[in-house]
């Protein structure tokens, strides 16, 4: 999360020139009827209205829960602001390291922000460590709320018990281990009619730490609003690495 740069952006932008490229990087939208202001919202109040966007990078109009938002630094430089928290007009673009790529290549930060508004080269670096610090944040979360199943045997029982909402393999897990439960998950899900979600995009030391235990390879979250809310986390990540 990114809250903690709330104060630091409570003061004016400060401006930073920035060359555009609005002629490769024509403003459109699916209806074709878009202009510069629709490259930005109205603030983090609004935002947090927002049920869609237009992405700087794609040109096309995208579900927030799939689009990160950005917001310009006192000191000029463009930041990512996961939470929509962070005060001042805010740029979207699709949360994928590709799209970032993109926005940065036209430099369509600089024209949306009207000059204002530097991505520095490391940004994309910035947005992984953030979105990785989200996803163990919310997984805190459901440890706290006594959500987090962890080991081995304890995972399996708890997958039979048909409680288990997220099945969790540290990325760096032997795949024998993680292939069968994966393949126990595949059956308590057709047995119940539902679909237990997967994820192996975080390591054993990541895993360790969130959850302040050692040794951590599998872990399985119990159905739960902090569980969905690791889930929906975790995949925002998965979408970043995949492009």
């Amino acid at each position: 999360m990114v809250d903690d740069l709330a104060p630091a952006m409570a003061g004016s932008v400060a401006p930073s020139a920035v060359g555009s490229d609005a002629a490769a990087f024509a403003p459109t939208t699916a209806d074709g009827a878009a202009d510069l202001a629709d490259e930005t919202d109205d603030g983090p109040a609004a935002a947090r209205r927002e049920t869609s966007r237009l992405c700087l990078a794609t040109r096309e109009v995208t579900p927030v829960a799939r689009m990160l938002r950005f917001v310009v630094a006192p000191d000029g430089t463009v930041v990512p602001d996961l939470g929509a928290r962070l005060p001042g007009r805010g740029a979207w673009v699709t949360a994928t390291r590709g799209a970032l790529a993109q926005a940065m290549k036209k430099k369509a930060f600089g024209r949306a922000f009207k000059g204002k508004g530097r991505a520095d080269p490391a940004l994309p670096e910035l947005v992984e460590g953030l979105l990785e610090k989200d996803a163990l944040g919310a997984l805190g979360i459901a440890n706290k709320a006594g959500r987090v199943i962890t080991g081995t045997t304890r995972v399996n029982e708890a997958l039979q018990s048909g409680e288990v909402a997220v099945l969790i393999h540290a990325s760096d897990a032997a795949r024998d281990g993680a292939a069968k439960l994966d393949a126990l998950a595949i059956r308590i899900g057709e047995a119940t009619n539902r679909q237990i979600a997967v994820t192996e995009c975080l390591s054993g030391v990541q895993l360790d730490l969130a959850l302040g235990r050692a040794n951590v390879v599998h872990a399985a979250l119990l159905a739960h609003p902090t569980s969905a809310g690791f889930l929906s986390r975790v995949r925002k990540l998965e979408a970043w690495r995949a492009s």
